[in-house]
């Protein structure tokens, strides 16, 4: 398969006519090509001398958290300057431009998909793995755009165009994938010895990543069973989005004369009354909210069962794509889709393993939760004049709240945590942090006209001590009305290193001046489409590009800063983490860049982060008063940990079920007519919960959306959780003495694991980092060690 779509976070019609180009100069070496020197004759180099970094440091914070002071950033630099193109792409100035640039990609990659097809000799054969890679960056630079811009540019027009260009170039990619010539072309380069050894790691792996992907899409069948295959897929497709976007409760709304909801803020109560009644939507903030403060049991019971009882249509549907999925791996030859779904990029491999890895930590959190029960269970005894009481399902939410009101009220400061934490201070803290732990930096840039999406958005350029230039993060961190309030790490462009063959192909083709097509100004300009590249010696290669989406409040009417609460912070410093790992994996092949690894890989980066933005030394290099400057009392922090952790044993055991779920729906097999998705939700509530399971009649695996994105992988994220509080204990010390920003650990989890993007094992690259040979085979007995490593002092520390 050339290009696996990502869902959420990370994130292929022909061209009826070739445009016809003149006859380019003779073919040249790249050193010999005019302009190959330059990156991109508009981006002028910045002086990152030491001298200005104490002026960067400031701007950066100045930028975010100055309205004036980014109004008037770099506006006066470029004079009249045209249209660049969003992100300095010179073919996305307009709406068509997405067409034009689908249409010239089609084009490009049919000459690289020609060439695979045509391959005979043995140098053929070595070239065809950096041949198939750039077929998949050519679809991946239409896709990856196109998704981003479908999704988050507040022009309805370029959301079209954009969406039209997406289709164009995945349905062209779809019948690239149903081209069994290009999976025998791969597969005799991987059978040859002579090839095998000409390439290096990254090499032979994006060798064996494209191979598992052209089986797992049925290639390898007859014709007939290969129209099946994509039958089936269409249909899970439509099943699974039909699932997630009609999902409703069986009972839409809920409502009770106010007295009942004594407990309940009043403004909400007022908000929802309607002739003398409150109505309450089922799914809403309102009916959280009711069930965390209001007194009536009765009232409670009938919001919590609302909530988790999913229409029988949400059921029929979900029941249905998950046979559907069972069809689809018997097809594919494989024992269950969970087998399907695990066999290659991922750490776990098997359904096997991921269920000792569940089952382990299941058993160390158990007793976690347990404690947490019986704090829940004497807090309801004290509410009963100390009555001996059961905890029932509806009660959790109200006492545990009960209990952290109690923690809040003790608070003894004045201010809020959130005065500590302007979004400049953040930035420039993020900036500070990654100085001192992998000598990289952000440097505000300006922008030009048509290189962003909105007014908001700012540049900011990573800055490497050592590499200069290596990477382009465009941040679009406040709240607008007609955006998406979901935090959202997007890489618009990959790392991948631009061969000479490209350099001189581009070459031939930048001096052709057509209409509708960009006027690019050297052929590095051209083979990358406008956008920066970074050079060393020997080397060129993409600049990775990345988005960040938040979704602060800015107040500027007031000219003051946007103010972030704790929570705000952390999300910042997880996305962020994503963000670093598409940096610093600056791979020569776009397959394994960055983030496009082991997908229960790629958040352990990002969750790591989480860990520094508690850390006291990593605080003290930002975190002041946004007004006084004063410096932020850590105390306060512990507080607010404390209480956020207070039941986080209990929320972790909902995730080890939700995952458990995920596991035994993905392994049915085909033929089982008779699924009973809501009593396997309850069996294993019964077996493996210590908090009370739901009552009879509640069905809310209905509302569990991610069944669909993330089918037989939503154990990722505890796993990666559970992985990354283990290497801030090894490598960070915990935060003890400093650790936290000492250039050392920085350089061991860089040279270790960060660098590799998916280009090496993930459980070398932990293995390696840890210092733990027990994880080097990745087998259960490695995923049953990872399960084991809950303790009390690991999540609550």
């Amino acid at each position: 398969m050339i290009k696996a779509i990502r869902s959420g976070l990370w994130t292929c019609s022909r061209c009826l006519r070739q445009t016809p180009r003149a006859r380019g100069p003779p073919k040249r070496s790249l050193s010999s090509v005019p302009g190959a020197a330059f990156s991109d004759a508009s981006q002028t180099p910045v002086d990152h001398s030491p001298a200005d970094r104490k002026h960067e440091d400031t701007l950066l914070r100045q930028i975010f958290d100055s309205p004036p002071t980014f109004d008037s950033f770099g506006k006066t630099l470029f004079g009249a300057r045209g249209n660049v193109g969003l992100f300095r792409n010179r073919y996305l100035t307009s709406p068509r431009g997405f067409l034009v640039f689908a249409h010239v990609t089609i084009i490009k990659a049919q000459y690289v998909v020609d060439k695979v097809l045509a391959a005979s000799t043995l140098e053929d054969y070595k070239a065809l793995v950096r041949d198939m890679d750039r077929l998949s960056d050519l679809l991946c630079r239409v896709l990856d755009v196109s998704d981003f811009v479908r999704v988050t540019h507040p022009d309805e027009e370029m959301q079209a165009a954009a969406s039209q260009a997406w289709s164009m170039v995945y349905q062209y990619m779809n019948e690239l994938n149903t081209t069994t010539g290009l999976s025998d072309q791969l597969g005799k380069a991987l059978a040859n010895p002579d090839v095998m050894a000409s390439w290096n790691e990254e090499e032979q792996t994006v060798a064996t990543l494209l191979q598992q992907d052209f089986m797992k899409s049925a290639i390898h069948l007859p014709k007939e069973s290969r129209d099946r295959f994509v039958s089936i897929s269409q249909r899970i497709s439509e099943l699974g989005s039909t699932f997630v976007q009609e999902m409703h409760p069986e009972r839409r709304y809920l409502e009770f004369p106010s007295s009942q909801l004594f407990g309940m803020d009043p403004t909400l109560v007022k908000k929802n009354t309607i002739r003398g009644l409150v109505r309450i939507p089922t799914l809403s903030s309102e009916a959280t909210a009711a069930l965390r403060t209001v007194y009536d049991e009765d009232a409670r019971r009938e919001i919590y069962c609302a909530t988790r009882t999913a229409s029988s249509e949400a059921i029929q549907l979900l029941e249905t794509l998950l046979k559907s999925r069972a069809e689809l791996a018997k097809l594919s030859g494989f024992a269950s889709y969970a087998h399907m779904a695990l066999q290659d990029k991922m750490m776990a491999k098997t359904p096997e393993s991921v269920n000792q890895f569940l089952l382990a930590l299941s058993k160390h959190n158990a007793p976690l939760v347990e404690e947490e029960v019986a704090g829940l269970i004497r807090e309801k005894s004290a509410r009963h004049q100390n009555k001996a009481v059961d905890l029932q399902p509806w009660d959790k939410d109200f006492y545990m709240e009960s209990i952290r009101r109690g923690m809040r009220s003790r608070r003894k400061y004045d201010d809020r945590l959130s005065a500590y934490f302007s979004l400049g201070t953040v930035m420039q803290g993020l900036s500070r942090l990654f100085t001192r732990l992998y000598g990289i930096r952000f440097v505000p840039r300006d922008t030009l006209p048509g290189e962003t999406w909105h007014p908001d958005v700012r540049r900011l350029d990573v800055v490497s001590d050592t590499d200069g230039h290596v990477a382009v993060l465009y941040c679009d961190l406040f709240y607008r009305h007609d955006k998406s309030p979901n935090p959202a790490h997007f890489t618009v462009r990959c790392s991948r290193e631009i061969s000479e063959a490209e350099m001189e192909k581009a070459a031939e083709q930048y001096h052709v001046k057509a209409p509708g097509l960009p006027d690019f100004e050297s052929p590095i300009d051209a083979a990358n489409d406008g956008m920066g590249v970074s050079q060393q010696p020997g080397s060129i290669k993409q600049l990775p590009t990345i988005a960040l989406i938040c979704d602060f409040e800015q107040k500027r009417q007031r000219n003051e800063p946007a103010l972030l609460d704790y929570h705000q912070v952390e999300t910042l410093f997880h996305e962020m983490g994503h963000a670093i790992h598409s940096t610093l994996a600056r791979t020569s092949l776009q397959n394994v860049a960055g983030t496009r690894c082991a997908t229960d890989f790629a958040e352990l980066p990002s969750t790591l982060m989480e860990n520094f933005c508690a850390d006291p030394s990593v605080l003290g290099l930002f975190a002041r008063h946004y007004s006084t400057d004063a410096p932020l009392p850590y105390e306060m922090v512990v507080d607010r940990l404390h209480v956020s952790r207070r039941f986080e044993a209990s929320e972790r055991e909902n995730q080890i079920l939700l995952a458990m779920l995920d596991q035994k729906y993905h392994s049915l097999q085909p033929g089982e007519d008779d699924i009973d998705s809501t009593e396997m939700y309850l069996g294993l509530q019964r077996e493996f919960g210590k908090l009370p399971p739901d009552p009879p009649g509640t069905k809310f695996q209905g509302f569990f959306g991610h069944l669909f994105g993330y089918g037989s992988t939503y154990y990722s994220y505890l796993f990666d959780l559970v992985l990354s509080r283990r290497v801030w204990q090894v490598v960070f010390s915990a935060g003890q003495n400093g650790a936290a920003i000492d250039r050392a650990n920085g350089e061991r989890l860089k040279e270790s694991l960060l660098k590799w993007g998916g280009s090496r094992d993930p459980w070398r690259c932990l293995s390696d980092t840890l210092q733990d040979e027990r994880l080097i085979n990745g087998d259960e007995k490695a995923m049953s060690l990872v399960g084991s490593w809950v303790t009390k002092d690991d999540f609550q520390g």
